[in-house]
C-alpha cells in the first residue's frame, strides 16, 4: 500500500517537473557550445604513440601506434583553426611539416612564449640546413621539460635518432600506450564474451531468477519531487547559486588548480544535499511500513567479494555495448561537444592535491550520490508503478539527462540499463556503486595516463 498523495504535493511536483524540463532543456542546449574533450584525448593519443614508438616491438605497432603516427598527429593538428591552436601545438605543426615554405608560413607568426622563441628562431634559420649537435643542445636548451617538443624539434633541426629520442621517455610512454590502448581491449574482449554467455543462458532459459526487488511505498508523485525538486531545481540551480559565493570567498586566495577542484568538490557536495534531504523526509514518512529485509534502499554491502565479482562482470558487459554507441554516434552524426567539465580538469591538472579531490568527487561521491538517487530509489518505485522493463528504460534515460549532455547521452543510456541490469539481476545496491566508481575510475587513470 502506497501513501496518499495531496493535492498541494501534485502541485508541487508539476512546477518541480515543468522548471525541470526548463532547466535541463537549457543546460542540453548549452551542452552544443562545450568543447568536446574527444579531439584532445585523441591528439594526447597520438603524441604518446609518436614518442613511444621507438620502443614498441615492431609486431604491436600496428595494434598500437598504426602506420606513420607522425602523419596522424600532424593531420590533427592541420584540423584545428588557426585562431584556436596552442603556440605549443603550432610548433608541433611546424617541425612535422618538410622544411620550406610551408614551415616558415606557420612560423611566421609571433610567439608571446619566450621559451618556445629560441626554437622558432633555429627552425626559421635552419629550415634547409642540418646543424651539428652542439648547435642543436643550444637551441633545444629551454624545452627539456617537453619530451615530445624536444623529439620532433631535434629532428627538424638535423639530429638523429640517437641524439633525439630520450630512451627513459620513449619506454615510460611505451608502457602508459600499451595500458590506454590494451587494457580497453582486453576488456571489450572479456565483456564480449560474457554478452554471449548472457545471451546464450537466455536463449536456454537457463538464467537464476532474479531476486524480488523491494519497492519503496512511495508514488511517481514522490519521485518527481525528489528528482526534478530536489536534484535539479534546489539541487542544481537554487543551492549551488546560495553556495557559490562562499566558495569563492573560501578558495580565492588560493592558486590554480587548486582553487577549482575546490569549487568542484564544494558544489558537488552542494548539490547532493537537497536531494538527500528530500530522501531522508520520504524513507522517514514510511515508518509505519514493514521494511523488507535489507532495508527499503537493499544496500547489501556484503558478501563484499560477491559484489566486487557481479560489480567487474556487469562493468566489462557494458564497456563494448558503450563503445559501440559512441562509435555509431561519432559515425552518424560526429561529435556533438559537451563533454564533462570535469574531464578537461583532470587532463590539466599535474598536482596531487587537486587530482585527489577530483579522484574523490568521481570515483567515490558521484557513484554513491547517483545510484542512491537512480538504481536505489527512482528505479524500484518505476519498476513497481510501470513495470520492470519500462521502470529500466525511464531511470535510464532520467540517468542519462541528468548529465545534460546531447553528445553523451546514448552512450549514457546504455551505462544506465547496464546498471540497472546489476541492480535487477543482484537485488542489491552496493554492487552498482562498485561497478560505476570502477566505470569513473578506469575512465580517470585512462586520463591521467594521456595527459
Amino acid at each position: 500500500m502506497r501513501q496518499a498523495t495531496s493535492v498541494g504535493k501534485v502541485v508541487l511536483a508539476v512546477c518541480s517537473l515543468v522548471l525541470a524540463v526548463l532547466i535541463w532543456g537549457k543546460g542540453l542546449q548549452e551542452s552544443f557550445s562545450r568543447p568536446s574533450v574527444v579531439p584532445k584525448l585523441s591528439m594526447r593519443q597520438q603524441e604518446i604513440s609518436l614518442m613511444a614508438n621507438s620502443s614498441i616491438p615492431e609486431s604491436l605497432k600496428p595494434f598500437l601506434v598504426g602506420e606513420l603516427p607522425e602523419n596522424k598527429l600532424r593531420q590533427s593538428l592541420r584540423e584545428i583553426p588557426v585562431e584556436q591552436i596552442e603556440e605549443r601545438d603550432r610548433l608541433l605543426l611546424a617541425t612535422l611539416e618538410p622544411a620550406g615554405e610551408t614551415r616558415r608560413s606557420i612560423l611566421e607568426r609571433p610567439f608571446e612564449d619566450e621559451v618556445l622563441v629560441p626554437i622558432q628562431n633555429a627552425l626559421m634559420s635552419n629550415s634547409d640546413e642540418i646543424g651539428g649537435r652542439r648547435s642543436i643542445s643550444n637551441d633545444l636548451a629551454n624545452i627539456n621539460n617537453d619530451p615530445l617538443l624536444y623529439q620532433l624539434s631535434c629532428f627538424a633541426l638535423g639530429g638523429d635518432e640517437e641524439f633525439c629520442i630520450d630512451s627513459v621517455v620513449s619506454r615510460t610512454m611505451a608502457l602508459r600506450l600499451t595500458f590506454s590502448q590494451g587494457f580497453p581491449l582486453l576488456a571489450v574482449l572479456m565483456g564480449g564474451g560474457l554478452l554471449l554467455r548472457q545471451l546464450w543462458l537466455l536463449f536456454r532459459n537457463t538464467n537464476a531468477p532474479w531476486p524480488l526487488i523491494a519497492s519503496l511505498p512511495l508514488s511517481l508523485v514522490d519521485m518527481v519531487l525528489l528528482v526534478a525538486g530536489g536534484f535539479v531545481v534546489l539541487g542544481e540551480v537554487l543551492f549551488p547559486a546560495l553556495v557559490a559565493p562562499m566558495s569563492e570567498t573560501l578558495t580565492r586566495e588560493i592558486s590554480s588548480p587548486l582553487r577549482e577542484s575546490l569549487r568542484v568538490f564544494f558544489g558537488y557536495i552542494a548539490m547532493t544535499l537537497p536531494p538527500l534531504l528530500i530522501l531522508r523526509q520520504q524513507l522517514k514518512s514510511l515508518r509505519g511500513f514493514n521494511s523488507p529485509e535489507g532495508g527499503w534502499l537493499q544496500w547489501r554491502f556484503l558478501p563484499l567479494g560477491q559484489a566486487l565479482v557481479k560489480a567487474s562482470a556487469g562493468w566489462l558487459m557494458v564497456m563494448p555495448l558503450v563503445l559501440l554507441t559512441s562509435w555509431l554516434m561519432n559515425s552518424l552524426i560526429g561529435d556533438q561537444g559537451g563533454s564533462n567539465p570535469l574531464l578537461e580538469l583532470v587532463l590539466k591538472s599535474q598536482e596531487t592535491l587537486p587530482l585527489i579531490l577530483l579522484l574523490l568527487t568521481t570515483v567515490v561521491l558521484a557513484p554513491l550520490f547517483e545510484e542512491l538517487i537512480f538504481r536505489g530509489t527512482l528505479l524500484p518505485v518505476l519498476a513497481q508503478t510501470l513495470g520492470r522493463s519500462w521502470g529500466v528504460i525511464v531511470s535510464a534515460l532520467v540517468f542519462a539527462l541528468a548529465h545534460l549532455s546531447v553528445g553523451e547521452f546514448p552512450p549514457l543510456v546504455v551505462l544506465g540499463l547496464g546498471l540497472a541490469f546489476v541492480r535487477l539481476s543482484t537485488g542489491r545496491l552496493f554492487p552498482c556503486v562498485l561497478m560505476h566508481s570502477l566505470w569513473n575510475g578506469v575512465t580517470f587513470v585512462n586520463l591521467l595516463l594521456l595527459a
